[in-house]
Order: structure tokens, then sequence, then C-alpha cells
């Protein structure tokens, strides 16, 4: 196995999290917070997929899907375009409302977007400087590690709140 090939089947995995959390689930309980400072299964979904599409984006030199293939406007967010979560308040939260199939959808576009880039990369690539605003600087292959596990706390996150809300 080389590396595209296990950064691949990490957000394989991904994938199979996330969708595991929206299956099914309506769109009132996608919104359901466990208390007001909560995030709900919606806006989590939403960020960690948004999260990854700007930084796939931006390490391949590409757009982001979520403007290109017209992901903003099937949303209707009250949010700037550019916006991904970071800073996002409890209102903010709370404006994040969704169907399963929306949310699924975006995801599974941004998964495939994330593998045909790193299936194509070679192992060299990995060491190639994406942020210098870090001491040290960021290589790809550090933003990829940070992008699964983000994606993959995020999905945990949003699979307690399923329990929670199945459990009721």
């Amino acid at each position: 196995m080389n590396s595209a090939d296990l950064l691949a089947d990490a957000f394989e995995r991904v994938r199979e999290e996330v969708q595991a959390a929206v299956d099914g689930l309506s769109e009132d309980e996608l919104a359901v917070r466990l208390d007001s400072g909560a995030n709900s299964i919606a806006w989590l979904v939403w960020h960690l997929t948004r999260v990854q599409d700007d930084h796939i984006a931006d390490a391949a030199g590409t757009e982001q899907l979520w403007t290109s293939e017209g992901w903003a406007e099937r949303f209707g967010l009250p949010f700037p375009p550019d916006a991904t979560g970071y800073g996002h308040r409890s209102k903010d939260v709370a404006a994040v409302r969704a169907d399963a199939d929306l949310l699924a959808g975006y995801y599974d576009a941004v998964h495939e977007n994330t593998l045909a880039f790193v299936r194509g990369l070679r192992d060299a690539d990995l060491d190639r400087i994406v942020d210098d605003r870090w001491t040290p600087a960021v290589t790809l292959g550090v933003r990829l590690v940070s992008v699964i596990a983000d994606d993959l706390e995020h999905a945990g996150q949003a699979a307690f709140i399923r329990g929670a809300i199945r459990r009721r």
C-alpha cells in the first residue's frame, strides 16, 4: 500500500461515518441540538464537508465544489460563500438546516473530488508546503491528515448525537 492508497482508505472511512450519521434521519432530527450551545448533526456534517472541500480545493489549486457546482445555492444558508463554520456562534449553528439527501449529496461530491486528488499523489507530493503561515509550515501530508482527523472527530460527534436522538 502506498501513501495515496492509505489516504484514500482513510477518506473512505470518513464517508462511511458521515453516511451512517445522517441515514434515515429527518430534517428536524438532523437539526436537534442537545443543548442551546451544542452543534447539530446537520451543522457538523455541513462543516466537516465545507472544510474538506476548502482544503482539498486549496491543495489542488481548484475551485471549491460549494460554489462551482451550486451547492451553496442548494443549501441556501445565510452565510457568505466562503464560510466553512469556523467562528460560528449558536445562532449560526441553528441556521444550518438540510435534509439527509442534501447533506449526503454534498459530502459524496466532495468525497469523490478528494479521492480523485489523493489517488493522483506520489509520496514526494506530501512534502509540498501548502500553508506557510504556521511554524513549522504545513505540508500537504500534514494538511490531509488534519482534514481526516477533523472529519472523523466531527463524524463521531454526529454519531453520538444520532444515538441520543434515537434513544429518546
